[in-house]
């Protein structure tokens, strides 16, 4: 699952085409093989994408759930959970 991990300044958001992951499925990881340097200076020049103001960009943007609360719509939780 990647859910808005990324656009939520997660790891995923420093991930970089042409860097080199390991997956292992025996221990359930997803290690990206980048020098600590690195991910520090790209997370210095991060910067949070730009909220959309309609459509089903500004939907998914405001109502996606990440992955430890389910995953779901935010919309079709229940009354205070």
């Amino acid at each position: 699952h990647d859910g808005a991990e990324g656009g939520a300044g997660g790891p995923l958001a420093l991930v970089e085409t042409g860097d080199r992951v390991r997956l292992s499925v025996k221990n359930r990881t997803l290690d990206l093989l980048v020098d600590a340097a690195e991910l520090e200076r790209r997370r210095a020049l991060w910067k949070a994408p730009v909220a959309p103001k309609r459509g089903w960009d500004k939907l998914m943007f405001e109502q996606v759930l990440q992955a430890p609360d389910g995953a779901d719509l935010a919309f079709l939780r229940p009354e205070g959970v």
